[in-house]
C-alpha cells in the first residue's frame, strides 16, 4: 500500500494536472510547459552540494557532479520526460541530482530539443548524439549508464536499439521510469480512470504533436515495437494506477522474452513520476535508491 504522503500527492496531482485541452494542441503544449516547469523549489533544494555544469555545444545539457564521486569516471546520461513538448533539465533536477549524489558518479542531463518547434525525429536524434557524445569523448561503454521518465524512458529504449544496430558499444544498464514506449495507442489501457494525470485520448493528443504526421510505428518512436535482443540489463519501475502501466509491463515481458536481463517493480497508487517528489514522498525516495542500487551493481560487475 502507498503511504499517506503518495496518496496525498496522486490527489493533489489529480486535482491539478488532469485537464488537458487535447483538442488544441498550442493550448495543450502552453499547459505543459507551464504546469511541468513548476517544481523549481524542489530542483534547488535536492541539488545542494552538487556542481552543476551548462554544456551548449553540438549536444546540450548540464553536468552535475557530487562532493567525492564514488565512481569518478563512470557517466549516467539522463534523459527527462514531458511529453516530447515540455520539461528541460532543471525541471527534473530533483531526480538527476538526487541520483548523482546517491550512484556517486557524473550524470550528464540531456537538454534535446522539443516539439512543437522541433518534430520527430529530433529528440531521438539528440539523445543518440549525446550517447554517442559521450562515448567518443572517452567514457567507457561499460561506465554508461542510462535512464529516463516518460517520454525520456522511450528515448532511452530507442538509444538502446539505434546504438545496438549500429554496431556501436552498449551502456552497462538502463533505467526506465514509467516509461512510454509506444505512440501508436493501438494496444487497451488497463487504468482507464484512475490514473492521477492523463485519461486515454490524452496520450495521442502529445504523441500528435511530437510526431507532426511521421508513423508512430517508427522504432524510434515506438522502441516497444523493436526487436529488443541484445541489450542490456534493464530496470523498470511504474505505478499501478498510472497511464503507462501497459507500456511498462509490455516492455518488461518483452525484453525478458528476447533474452535481456529486466526487472519490473510496481509501486501501489502513486501519480506518473512521482520520483519528482523525492525528499516528500517516501515511494520517491525509495525508487530512487533502487535505481542507484541497480546502477551501481551493474558498474561494479563491469569493473570485475
Amino acid at each position: 500500500m502507498s503511504s499517506i504522503r503518495g496518496r496525498i500527492a496522486n490527489t493533489l496531482v489529480k486535482a491539478v494536472v488532469k485537464r488537458w485541452p487535447r483538442d488544441n494542441p498550442t493550448a495543450l503544449v502552453r499547459r505543459a510547459r507551464r504546469i511541468f516547469g513548476q517544481p523549481k523549489l524542489l530542483a534547488y533544494r535536492q541539488a545542494r552540494g552538487i556542481t552543476i555544469q551548462p554544456v551548449n555545444k553540438s549536444v546540450r545539457g548540464e553536468w552535475l557532479t557530487p562532493p567525492l564521486p564514488h565512481f569518478p569516471d563512470a557517466v549516467l546520461l539522463y534523459i527527462h520526460g514531458g511529453g516530447y513538448v515540455s520539461c528541460s533539465p532543471l525541471s527534473h533536477r530533483p531526480v538527476t541530482a538526487t541520483l548523482a549524489r546517491r550512484i556517486g558518479c557524473r550524470v550528464f542531463a540531456l537538454d534535446y530539443r522539443l516539439a512543437p518547434e522541433h518534430p520527430f525525429p529530433a529528440a531521438a536524434d539528440d539523445a543518440v548524439g549525446a550517447a554517442e557524445w559521450l562515448l567518443k569523448s572517452g567514457v567507457k561503454p561499460e561506465n554508461l549508464a542510462l535512464a529516463g521518465d516518460s517520454a525520456g524512458g522511450g528515448l532511452v529504449m530507442a538509444t538502446l536499439v539505434r546504438l545496438r544496430d549500429q554496431g556501436l558499444p552498449l551502456p552497462a544498464c538502463a533505467a526506465c521510469l514509467s516509461p512510454w514506449v509506444d505512440l501508436t495507442a493501438t494496444f487497451a489501457c488497463t487504468n482507464q480512470n484512475s490514473c492521477a494525470m492523463f485519461f486515454p485520448e490524452d496520450g495521442p493528443a502529445f504523441a500528435k504533436v511530437y510526431l507532426n504526421g511521421a508513423s508512430a510505428r517508427s522504432t524510434l518512436a515506438s522502441p516497444l515495437l523493436a526487436d529488443l535482443k541484445g541489450l542490456p540489463p534493464l530496470l523498470i519501475q511504474v505505478a499501478n494506477t498510472e497511464m503507462l502501466y501497459d507500456d511498462a509491463v509490455r516492455l518488461n515481458d518483452k525484453a525478458a522474452a528476447s533474452g535481456v536481463q529486466s526487472r519490473l517493480h510496481v509501486y501501489d497508487r502513486l501519480p506518473h513520476v512521482w520520483h519528482m517528489f523525492v525528499g516528500v514522498v517516501p515511494e520517491a525516495n525509495q525508487a530512487l535508491n533502487e535505481i542507484a542500487e541497480f546502477v551501481r551493481a551493474k558498474l561494479i560487475a563491469e569493473s570485475h
